[in-house]
């Protein structure tokens, strides 16, 4: 079996001593010869500048491409352009377009409201030279209606120009294949890279997926629990399951994998491990 392709994701610095722990993260990831490595903003695009600069550092520092985030909290299209046009003079070309967490739930100020208007808008100002990776969400994102809209406006953002997209990280591999049915009979044909999140910390990971809508499945919840705090039994635990699922995930034809690292190599890296252990 062909080693699988694989891309990492990371969210930009705000102190120094989180920039040494993310030098330290890419430099262990970066020899795993990733795909991509990409570089996330807060909530309501607070970590805006703290991106690019990540994004800049890590262009200058590896050879692996870099996959900004761009979300719809620019404030005008004139500094949308900007940014990009940077990204484009670095000779980035690959962006993750995404609506944005907006705060509270309120409309964002600036002239975009969700993500298929910002790709529309990149393909009419850049053309083909981005790949643009969306988002999409196998287990419904928690402010759609229902499964169809949900694939309904999934599928206006593939008709606006993306590439590829990046799932919301689940646990349920029934529900990714369930979705790349649904993708399939309504015509939207690009890859889908599932996202994979590793177990490490059960109280980070609840939080998270109570956010986000992510299920953690009740046999997995409940073993999490019974550990307590017994660090090390919920990261072998952690690694078995995840690493089970993405056998499963790439034995049933996903393109690849994206590894949402938190800034945390440990995790990332044993997954790697357990899924080249066999690859000749």
């Amino acid at each position: 079996m062909a080693a699988p392709r694989i891309s990492f994701e990371f969210f930009p610095p705000r102190t120094a001593e989180q920039k040494l722990i993310l030098e330290s993260t890419w430099q262990k990831l970066a020899p795993l010869k990733p795909d991509y490595l990409s570089v996330t903003f807060g909530a309501g695009g607070s970590t805006l500048e703290a991106t690019r600069d990540a994004v800049q550092d890590l262009s200058r520092s590896t050879r692996v491409p870099i996959a900004p985030h761009i979300s719809c909290m620019a404030q005008s299209r004139e500094m949308l352009h900007d940014i990009l046009k940077s990204y484009q003079q670095t000779g980035i070309q690959r962006l993750v377009v995404l609506r944005g967490d907006r705060p509270d739930g309120l409309a964002g100020p600036g002239p975009f409201q969700y993500a298929n208007e910002l790709v529309g808008f990149i393909r009419r100002e850049f053309g083909s030279f981005f790949h643009i990776e969306v988002a999409c969400y196998p287990e419904i994102h928690p402010e759609s209606d229902s499964p169809q809209s949900e694939l309904f406006y999934f599928k206006q953002k593939v008709e606006a120009g993306a590439n590829g997209a990046v799932s919301q990280y689940f646990y349920n591999p029934d529900s990714y294949f369930r979705f790349l049915d649904e993708c399939s009979a309504a015509g939207i044909d690009i890859p889908i890279t599932p996202g994979i999140m590793p177990i490490t910390n059960y109280h980070q990971l609840a939080r998270f997926s109570n956010i986000c809508g992510a299920e953690i499945p009740q046999w997995i919840r409940r073993r999490l629990e019974a550990f307590g705090d017994d660090g090390a039994s919920i990261r072998a635990f952690g690694l078995d399951v995840v690493t089970a699922l993405c056998e499963r995930l790439l034995q049933g034809g996903a393109p690849g994998l994206h590894i949402y690292t938190l800034n945390r190599a440990n995790a990332s890296f044993l997954l790697w491990q357990r899924l080249n252990s066999g690859v000749s």
